[in-house]
């Protein structure tokens, strides 16, 4: 059964449904790609999409073990290449200035995030340059 679909709406833009949820997502491909860049590019979404992982499956650990993540949050960079066009590396820096965890635990989280089925499922030639700031 299908997730998602999608339909390409003109002038590099498409919309996605969730078909779950019924929830829509709409992509623009950048200006320096001959697009509006009015939304988010899909290698913007490839680039989110790790972030996310990454922080969800933090939460699920540390939801097991019976904290929770308040006051994380993530800045995320996306390094494109351009011959061939595509992601070459993504940054993101976690920061989490109180965290209410230590040692082990936060070590666990670490593992966690880097091994989030999005970051397992990249190219190994996409660099992940990851930084934990707590």
């Amino acid at each position: 059964m299908a997730t998602i679909t999608s339909k390409y709406s003109g002038d590099l833009r498409t919309e996605s449904i969730h078909l779950q949820s019924g929830k829509k997502l709409i992509t623009d491909a950048p200006v320096d790609n001959n697009g509006k860049g009015e939304a988010f590019s899909p290698t913007d979404l490839l680039a989110a999409a790790l972030c996310s992982c990454m922080m969800t499956i933090m939460g699920i650990r540390a939801k097991k073990e019976g904290y929770t993540l308040e006051g994380l949050s993530a800045e995320v960079t996306k390094v494109m290449h351009n011959s061939p066009r595509k992601v070459k590396a993504i940054q993101i820096v976690f920061e989490w200035p109180s965290p209410s965890v230590s040692g082990d635990k936060l070590e666990m989280l670490k593992e966690a995030a880097l091994t989030c089925p999005v970051a397992l499922s990249l190219s190994e030639t996409l660099h992940q340059e990851i930084t934990f700031k707590f």
